[in-house]
């Protein structure tokens, strides 16, 4: 999910148990407009939370298009995969040039 650090400020619990409240209100109701500020607004959520917990759900399960959980997680974890590498290579980078310095005697030390 995106931004996790405001996903997880809610327990998983709770936003399992929104949305399973979003679609029962659906389903009882036959309207799905509404439902969504109407579950948050019992259990003190907002809205916009909510929305995107069934956004994201919709999305994993493969009803809407986006990226999913799981692809999100692999993207975050290649991105600081290549932070790292990056940094690996400049501090390779900055060696090489100090030992090349140190070993050749025409350059300046």
């Amino acid at each position: 999910m995106p931004n996790d650090r405001k996903n997880n400020s809610y327990p998983r619990e709770l936003r399992e148990r929104a949305i399973r409240m979003v679609y029962e209100t659906i389903e009882e109701t036959g309207q799905r407009h509404g439902a969504i500020a109407r579950v948050a607004r019992e259990l003190g959520i907002g809205r916009e939370s909510v929305s995107h917990w069934i956004n994201q759900k919709e999305i994993d399960e493969g009803t809407r298009v986006g990226v999913t959980t799981d692809d999100r997680q692999r993207i975050a974890e290649l991105e600081r995969e290549n932070r790292e590498l990056r940094r690996a290579n400049e501090i390779l980078k900055a060696a090489a040039g100090f030992f090349a310095r140190e070993l050749d005697p025409r350059l300046p030390k």
